[in-house]
């Protein structure tokens, strides 16, 4: 399964009107951390396929959805479930204690 490019415009579409569950990676091109993450990010997107869509978020470039949702550092990954945040994690976050967090919420 291949990350979703989100932007502003689509956010809506993609993350809160969509029927499974979506993780967003709120990040920029200048953050360290967030390229630490984004192998992790790689991996969960393939194990978990077709049941979770995994999306990357510019926050330089898509201001509006950044504020929206209060993200006040990257990289911050934050799990919707029928359009709700649901959870929330900051900064670089092994791959082990993502799934603990996320996984209860995805049956997983």
């Amino acid at each position: 399964m291949s990350i979703v490019e989100l932007s502003d415009a689509d956010f809506e579409g993609q993350v809160l009107h969509a029927s499974q569950p979506v993780l967003v990676e709120f990040g920029a091109e200048w953050c360290h951390p967030c390229r630490q993450l984004e192998p992790i990010i790689d991996e969960l997107a393939d194990e978990w396929g077709e049941q979770v869509k995994v999306g990357r978020l510019d926050v330089d470039a898509n201001v509006a959805s950044t504020m929206r949702f209060g993200v006040m550092g990257v990289p911050t990954l934050i799990l919707f479930v029928r359009g709700e945040p649901v959870e929330r994690l900051s900064g670089f976050v092994p791959k082990k204690r993502i799934i603990e967090r996320l996984g209860p919420h995805l049956g997983l």
